[in-house]
């Protein structure tokens, strides 16, 4: 055979080899990158994410984690109620309403006659009750008398009663209660007060009786809302969330502090809500809240991120990756935690070796190199790195919390209120249970009796 003939195919030979082998490099490849995929797939169902490991809320977990993954730590104490804690045990009263004596008639050994011995005091036990509930109805009758000039002057009704029959105060703040404290329902609310207090209602003078509340209600919740505006000592606390009316998805959004809470339902979760509430912000407050740009937008003195929804998921990242650095991170803001319980008002504004020393480990963190594999771990470094100025603003303002549970517990109430009642069936009747919701949890703040602070507006004369 001709020397540059063999020659000739053995350099096809090795063309078409190289060819082959190329293919089979970029099909290997390809698989290996399916098969990268498919470990991060398999992963997420084996550590899916939770309540206890995420900020997913637990009416969402489709099984219970068997784990306890609760960002609480235990104390060492008992169950039940520890030393120093007021109970509610029943107490007897000095001045009972009616005082039912038993006296023996007959000598229980052998029935002797015992009426006209005398008697001495045994004892006592009081029976604490409810009586018998009657209707009270006050019937308001207005004369007219005639001048010597001929001009005949009426008095007028009282404002309450605009009708031939109206309902009074008590039921319209009781109405307001059972709606906004303990979500009963319309048709619920009708029957209970048809059975209780026997008096009939259809679930239009219900509503009627809402809006004739919340009317009366509007200036205390803008003096909420005005309180919020002008707070300098406190941090402000604010979240949102999902709520159907009507068949449509709006939202839900809270402000709050220490004192008062503020409820307003929207058809947006942008900045459309915040500026029609809050359009100034809040420049002499530090806002609390989650991750959402739109709370970043809203003008603050400074922002604290929720500190327990990083720890949520660190708790998923730790599950997901085992790595070192989600354990190490999740430590150095739980000393973070520990810190703030110990320090006093001094040490905010002073230099602080402990608070140093975190940031600094803070800072090592967010800048380790993290194996690209890692892509949601590298995700939450990323998220970090962007909001590293927000994450320990608690360290610096005594009064600002490391969390937002507080704008969480605020907000929740709406989710109860949906899974006893059911959607809002109208934009106004949303509105109607954020003004007194808000109204609600300011006086539960206040240490207030929630119905006799209802009573106390629905006694306004607004007309």
């Amino acid at each position: 055979m001709d020397k540059d003939k063999i020659i000739s195919e053995l350099i096809l030979k090795i063309e078409h080899l190289t060819l082959r082998l190329e293919q089979t490099e970029r099909e290997n490849r390809i698989l290996r990158k399916e098969n990268q995929e498919l470990k991060e797939r398999l992963s997420r169902y084996e550590h899916p994410k939770n309540s206890g490991n995420s900020s997913i809320p637990p009416s969402k977990d489709e099984n219970r984690p068997k784990r306890n993954t609760s960002l609480r730590e235990k104390t060492g104490r008992r169950p039940g109620g520890q030393t120093g804690h007021k109970g509610n045990t029943l107490k007897m009263v000095s001045n009972p309403d009616i005082v039912d004596e038993h006296k023996p008639c007959y000598c229980g050994g052998c029935g002797n006659d015992l009426s006209k011995l005398p008697f001495e005091f045994a004892g006592k036990r009081q029976v604490i009750d409810v009586p018998e509930i009657k209707l009270h109805v006050t019937e308001h009758r207005i004369y007219s008398k005639v001048c010597s000039c001929g001009h005949v002057t009426t008095s007028d009704f009282p404002l309450q009663a605009n009708a031939p029959v109206s309902y009074g105060n008590n039921i319209e703040s009781l109405i307001g209660y059972f709606h906004s404290r303990q979500y009963i329902p319309f048709k619920r609310m009708q029957e209970f007060v048809k059975d209780v207090f026997n008096i009939p209602i259809s679930e239009g003078g219900i509503h009627y009786l809402l809006d004739k509340l919340v009317k009366k209600a509007l200036p205390a919740y803008e003096l909420i809302k005005q309180k919020l505006k002008s707070d300098t000592s406190h941090a402000v606390g604010t979240d949102e969330t999902g709520v159907k009316v009507a068949g449509d998805k709006h939202w839900a959004w809270t402000w709050q502090n220490n004192d008062v809470t503020f409820i307003s339902i929207t058809d947006n979760r942008g900045m459309a809500s915040i500026d029609k509430n809050f359009k100034d912000g809040f420049k002499n407050a530090v806002l609390v809240h989650d991750c959402w740009k739109s709370h970043f937008n809203t003008h603050a003195l400074s922002h604290q991120i929720c500190i327990a929804h990083l720890l949520r998921d660190l708790n998923y990242l730790s599950e997901l990756y085992k790595h070192k650095w989600s354990r190490v991170c999740k430590s150095v803001f739980k000393q973070a935690l520990n810190l703030k319980n110990k320090m006093r008002e001094a040490d905010y504004y002073i230099h602080n070796p402990a608070r140093t020393t975190l940031e600094n480990r803070l800072d090592f963190l967010i800048n380790y190199k993290l194996d690209k594999s890692h892509k949601e771990l590298i995700t939450f470094q990323k998220r970090l790195i962007k909001y590293k100025n927000y994450l320990f603003t608690f360290l610096y303002h005594p009064k600002v919390p490391p969390d937002n549970n507080a704008s969480e517990r605020a907000i929740r109430n709406i989710k109860v209120k949906q899974k006893i009642s059911g959607q809002f069936k109208s934009t106004k009747g949303a509105f109607n249970f954020a003004v007194l919701r808000s109204i609600t949890d300011t006086a539960i703040k206040n240490n207030q009796n929630v119905l006799n602070s209802l009573n106390i507006i629905a006694k306004l004369q607004t007309d």
